[in-house]
Parts: C-alpha cells; sequence; structure tokens
C-alpha cells in the first residue's frame, strides 16, 4: 500500500501542472454569402440558362454520365448541383422513364427526410417545373426537373459533401436554391 502514494502522487501533480486550460466558448460556423451574380451556360448544350459566378463547372466523371451531365461546384460552399439533362426525341416512353427516374432517386431519400414537399411552378420564361423539397438529415435538400415534353428533359439536385447539420446549413440551402430558381427562370431550350 505504502509504495503506490507515491506513484499516485506523482500523477497528480503531473496532471494537474497545465493550468493553461481554457474551455472553448460556444460558437457558429461562419458563413460569408457573397451577393448573387451569374453569368450564361456555354453554347455547346442544347439549353442555356444563367448559373452563379460562385460555381464552377465540372464534368461529370461518374460512369454513367452522358454528354450533357456536369455539377455545378460551390468550393466555398461545399455545395455541389449536379445538372442532368436528357434528350425526349418525341418519345413519351422515353420522357416517361425520365420522369419515373427523377421520382425514384429523390423517394430514395425517405429513409432520412421526414417530408418531402412537391409543387408545380409557373416560371418567369412560362415554363413548367417542378420542385421538390426535402426536409430532415438528407443529402440533398433541393431539386428539381423540368421538361418541354417533346425534346428536352433538365434534372437538377443540390447536394452537401459535409456532415454538418442541415439546421446549420439553412442559410446555404436558401442561398443555392435561390441560384437554382435563377437557373430554372433563365432557362431556355435550343431548338
Amino acid at each position: 500500500m505504502r509504495r503506490r502514494w507515491p506513484v499516485m502522487l506523482m500523477l497528480v501533480i503531473v496532471g494537474c501542472g497545465n493550468n493553461n486550460f481554457n474551455p472553448k466558448p460556444k460558437g457558429f460556423n461562419r458563413i460569408d454569402l457573397n451577393p448573387s451574380a451569374y453569368q450564361v451556360l456555354a453554347d455547346s448544350f442544347p439549353f442555356q440558362m444563367e448559373y452563379s459566378t460562385q460555381a464552377k463547372i465540372l464534368k461529370d466523371s461518374s460512369w454513367i454520365a452522358e454528354r450533357y451531365w456536369f455539377d455545378l461546384y460551390y468550393e466555398k460552399l461545399g455545395a455541389n448541383i449536379q445538372v442532368t439533362y436528357k434528350p425526349v426525341k418525341n418519345d413519351r416512353d422515353l420522357l416517361e422513364e425520365y420522369l419515373m427516374d427523377s421520382y425514384r432517386l429523390t423517394s430514395e431519400h425517405k429513409v432520412k427526410a421526414y417530408a418531402i414537399d412537391e409543387s408545380v411552378i409557373t416560371l418567369n420564361n412560362g415554363i413548367k417545373a417542378t420542385i421538390m423539397e426535402l426536409s430532415g438529415e438528407v443529402p440533398t435538400q433541393f431539386q428539381f426537373h423540368v421538361t418541354d415534353s417533346a425534346q428536352h428533359f433538365l434534372r437538377c439536385a443540390l447536394y452537401f459533401k459535409t456532415a454538418t447539420q442541415n439546421d446549420s446549413l439553412r442559410p446555404v440551402i436558401n442561398y443555392v436554391k435561390m441560384d437554382m430558381l435563377h437557373m430554372l427562370n433563365t432557362l431556355t431550350w435550343d431548338q
């Protein structure tokens, strides 16, 4: 018993020797959002729209990627908008397949989403779009698809590559959502 005391006393002295401990104050991530500014998409696509100057176009590198698939990557925000375009070719069955794929991809998030709100809106340019807003700790919070029912089908989905809770990301989600709505409102199809 007596031999343990010197060892324990030494541990206590060494362990308590550092008095520089300061608890960190509670805080929130600082998110600086620049004023929105837009640029026109290159004319090599079968559609035109304006997208944020904060975003970089990255070619979709997935093995299933098609010619007009790309990502709009917001490096500072850790946000990514996946843009997928498919030609419809006046084929109703093909259009139905694209629409079903869009709904299937959205519904895959039902596991974590506690709500999926869908609405059809008429844009400033007269085009109708289907918008899906997902609530909960889901990797995608905002998606849309739009078609002219004859030649064009476009789907976009917002993703974040972060473990940050969505309530903390709310300002960024709303910021990018406004950019996505601007994309929709400036969308035109090439004939």
